[in-house]
């Protein structure tokens, strides 16, 4: 053997980095492409993935400062937002991932369930796009690909059971497939991220300095950290309730209550920071928490006693935009440890809407070739569409009673 000098080592460097380039170029442009759109709410998302769950590209446009100043999600709004941005966004994970329009296998979007305003404008820019490009639409279930996210990052695999909650929604399922789900309980009337929204909104905790530029349910988190559950006392929802449905609601109205009570005991009018502000903060999350730890519980054991659940490792997945409060996924372990269950919870980048967890669910599809669509076929969006088969009633009908459990937080 001879040595090579330092210029013919560097030479054949080069030549080994331009070979692997040009095998991984290959390996990726053989891989099946989505493009995958979210519009469901306030969120603007798009991203390129190969079959393997590669993100070759992404791009997010966020609307809720807009929102934050608004009080609230105001529908026509968000539309003006998301037609004023989803070209950009598209464009931008599209020139990200380095690939083009005619190297896409399928456009996946969501189509149900959100703001029908919101969802509208991702629909209609989806199928203008694959009549353009002549390629195949996935439409995708919003909570179906929250639930499925998981898989994406490491090898879940079927049945388990998927706890989804957020700003806009709150279900407990059991994921049979990646088209097959077993509803197990809803929310009756709001979603906790909603709740939280708004007790946020009627403590002004946007005058916080602490809080002027996170959302309510951030806020509500944040503040809780330096509160003491105990001095508010909030009734639980649901408690003669042996269902999996959820309530949070009747819970929002006792919080409002309170705060009243102490406004008038403070002598403040509405809109001026009380002084236990942290206090309801840390009662309401925890009553929160508590409630979603409740019906999960159930779910868990409803699961178990039907045989639903694989003996060996089975697994809840938590995700969602409520399911990055770091305060309700320890009281949900709390309930995991003690019926056995593997707790697994995405990053909370990818528990919030994005594009990448869209593309994904178009990736699982396009595997199993289900639900794939012509680019000629007509699609309707729907603000409202449950997941799966719905047994809720057999739930209910089952009437488990849980153990006492402990749902203790450390601070």
């Amino acid at each position: 053997m001879f040595a090579l000098n330092a210029s013919a080592q560097q030479g054949a460097r080069m030549f080994r980095v331009k070979i692997l380039c040009k095998c991984y170029f290959r390996r990726k442009m053989s891989s099946r492409l989505v493009l995958g759109i979210e519009t469901s709410c306030d969120e603007t998302g798009a991203a390129v993935m190969d079959e393997t769950g590669l993100i070759l590209g992404e791009s997010l446009h966020s609307q809720k400062e807009v929102h934050l100043k608004t009080g609230g999600i105001i529908p026509t709004v968000a539309q003006r937002l998301h037609r004023e941005n989803i070209g950009r966004v598209v464009q931008e994970a599209m020139e990200r991932s380095g690939v083009t329009q005619s190297q896409l296998s399928a456009v996946a979007t969501t189509v149900k369930p959100g703001l029908a305003l919101s969802l509208g404008i991702g629909l209609d820019f989806s199928l203008n796009f694959v009549k353009l490009h002549q390629k195949p639409f996935i439409p995708i279930h919003h909570m179906e690909a929250h639930a499925l996210t998981v898989r994406m990052l490491q090898p879940v695999v079927f049945p388990f059971l998927v706890l989804l909650v957020s700003g806009g929604h709150s279900l407990l399922a059991l994921a049979r497939g990646v088209d097959d789900f077993l509803l197990l309980g809803q929310t009756l009337d709001e979603a906790p991220g909603d709740t939280m929204d708004k007790v946020a909104r009627r403590l002004s905790l946007i005058k916080h300095p602490k809080c002027s530029m996170i959302s309510g349910g951030q806020a509500i988190e944040l503040l809780a950290q330096d509160g003491d559950r105990l001095k508010f006392l909030f009734k639980p929802p649901m408690g003669v309730h042996y269902d999996c449905n959820f309530s949070f609601a009747g819970l929002r109205n006792q919080v409002t209550m309170s705060i009243q009570k102490k406004e008038k005991e403070e002598g403040v009018e509405q809109g001026t920071l009380l002084s236990c502000v942290n206090d309801i903060a840390a009662a309401t999350q925890h009553t929160v928490a508590s409630h979603i730890a409740k019906r999960t519980h159930r779910a868990i054991l409803f699961c178990k006693a039907k045989g639903l659940l694989p003996s060996c490792n089975p697994t809840l997945v938590v995700s969602g935009g409520v399911a990055s409060n770091q305060y309700i996924r320890k009281t949900l372990k709390i309930v995991t440890d003690t019926t056995g269950l593997h707790l697994l919870c995405p990053p909370s980048k990818f528990c919030t809407d994005n594009g990448v967890m869209i593309a994904w669910n178009g990736v699982e599809r396009l595997r199993e070739g289900k639900g794939i669509l012509s680019h000629t076929e007509e699609v309707n969006y729907e603000p409202k569409a449950p997941l799966g088969v719905d047994i809720t009633a057999e739930v209910k009908e089952a009437a488990i009673k849980l153990p006492p459990l402990k749902l203790r937080i450390l601070d």
